[in-house]
């Protein structure tokens, strides 16, 4: 079998720069505009931002818990203090954060479209 590596995620959004400028401003990606397209380097990934207009055949946002993709994760430093800056942004937590076993802390954020963001921190001993 072949090696993969990590290439996109790639959101539909009826805002797409909207929905790029709270992945800036919230989690601190950095936003690049091409040719008919906006995108978010994010934790070392790209994130394509594509449009939705209505009468395009794209369904809304399902309401999580759901199958297949559920969310994506992302690792902070200090969870508490990360919690604590982009609560005062006003962001929705779907879970506060928490210890789910010895050395790692989560918590999930409720992103643009509904998106499910987990957030997480391991200590050095853990990863």
């Amino acid at each position: 079998m072949s090696i993969v590596t990590w290439d996109h995620v790639h959101l539909r959004s009826p805002d797409p720069e909207a929905t790029a400028a709270w992945l800036q401003d919230i989690l601190g990606g950095v936003i690049i505009r091409g040719p008919g397209r906006i995108e978010v380097k994010l934790g070392g990934a790209n994130v394509f931002i594509a449009p939705v207009s209505a009468g395009d055949g794209v369904g809304p946002p399902p309401a999580t818990p759901y199958q297949g993709l559920d969310h994506f994760g992302l690792t902070v430093k200090g969870i508490d203090a990360v919690a604590a800056e982009i609560k005062r942004k006003g962001v929705e937590f779907t879970k506060e954060p928490t210890t789910i076993r010895p050395g790692v802390r989560i918590c999930f954020i409720r992103g643009p479209q509904g998106i499910s963001i987990e957030l997480l921190e391991r200590d050095q001993q853990y990863t």
